[in-house]
């Protein structure tokens, strides 16, 4: 009788212990994103690159009349959008889309990242332009601007193609490539994110780089 009881009393703990294990599976699955395979990153729009590109340097400024140059790159993963700011639909857009992707990463995360405006239309957007439009969409946000050949260097090294088109006389607006860069924090062109963008791709694809780079 005494051995009967030992052993419904060990099958007893036994199955608490399981049910302990399956409650803390659940947990740390609630609070371990699914990282995406390479494949999946392709699928969805991220495109690694085979190598991370080293950059060479450059001078432009940001909207607080900074200095921005290759080292502001370095220490944190950086998402480059090259846009302007009178551009009508997709530029704004995508801010936007970028803004909910900020505000959908954890504290520690968002300090992991920072997201800049690298502005096409160097006669018109100025610093102060810039510092009235960029942080309209998130104050942590940066718009950064320079001479057209600085910024046309920049813009060729991370493959965004550019051009401005006439639209009459005295305007004109600027067809251009909508993809977001990926820059890692040793400052290299790590990775692009192919339009269009959806915010919860953008947050899995962004954590799944970042994980498989730390590994």
């Amino acid at each position: 009788m005494l051995a009967q009881k030992q052993v419904a009393r060990y099958a007893l703990n036994g199955i608490m212990v399981m049910m302990l294990l399956f409650c803390a599976g659940l947990i740390w699955r609630s609070f371990t994103p699914d990282l995406m395979s390479k494949r999946d990153l392709q699928i969805n729009g991220a495109m690694l690159l085979h190598t991370p590109a080293a950059l060479a340097d450059f001078q432009l400024v940001d909207h607080l009349n900074q200095p921005f140059s290759l080292d502001r790159l370095k220490g944190i993963w950086s998402i480059i959008f090259f846009a302007f700011t009178s551009c009508p639909d997709i530029c704004p857009t995508t801010l936007s889309t970028l803004n909910s992707v900020y505000n959908q990463l954890s504290e520690e995360e968002q300090s992991n990242l920072q997201v800049y405006m690298i502005s096409l239309d160097t006669d018109h957007d100025t610093p102060e332009r810039l510092a009235l439009y960029v942080p309209y969409f998130n104050s942590d946000f940066v718009g950064i601007t320079g001479d057209q050949g600085s910024v046309g260097r920049l813009a060729t090294q991370l493959n965004v193609a550019y051009k401005r088109v006439p639209l009459d006389q005295n305007n004109y607006t600027i067809d251009h490539g909508t993809q977001l860069i990926l820059i890692n924090p040793r400052g290299e062109y790590h990775a692009f994110f192919e339009s269009p963008h959806s915010k919860t791709l953008l947050v899995e694809s962004w954590r799944s780089i970042v994980a498989m780079a730390s590994d």
